[in-house]
């Protein structure tokens, strides 16, 4: 089985940084790697709750997963842990089969000096997709992490 860990240092309490993982706007917002915009078509942040979000290429040349220029994905909340733990299971919409196959995303708080560390750990990743790239787009996500939940901290 194919996975990655990716780390991150947040400047924030790690119930601003859960609270960041599960409201869908948030989510627009940080989970989208550099060059793409996301839209979350539906989002119920419960143990079981649906979700689904398009990722697009701002250029038209970028080479999607689901379509020409987008990635579209969709998945449930297996285990929702308060400002500890989210494990999402999620899968491209895409009729590739080196693309198809359940991931799943487990994504893990800690307190750590000045703020919390966040570990994302994608289990299963399917064949059609390098490793490399995936811990390069959620590094990228990671760091808008940081920037959203920072910046909301500064206000405060």
């Amino acid at each position: 089985m194919r996975s990655t860990r990716v780390s991150q240092h947040v400047r924030a309490p790690r119930s601003v940084v859960y609270r960041a993982l599960l409201d869908p706007d948030a989510l627009a917002k940080w989970r989208v790697p550099a060059g793409m915009s996301s839209h979350v078509h539906e989002f119920d942040a419960r143990e079981g709750g649906f979700f689904r979000v398009s990722l697009t290429y701002d250029v038209p040349d970028g080479s999607g997963k689901s379509a020409p220029h987008s990635d579209t994905y969709h998945g449930h909340f297996r285990e929702l842990v308060p400002d500890e733990q989210v494990v999402e299971v999620l899968e491209f919409e895409t009729e590739d089969p080196a693309l198809r196959g359940s991931m799943t995303m487990t994504t893990t708080l800690a307190d750590a000096a000045g703020g919390t560390d966040v570990v994302i750990v994608h289990d299963g990743i399917p064949d059609g997709i390098a490793p490399a790239d995936n811990e390069t787009g959620t590094r990228m996500a990671l760091e808008n992490l940081a920037r959203l939940v920072e910046a909301d901290e500064s206000r405060r």
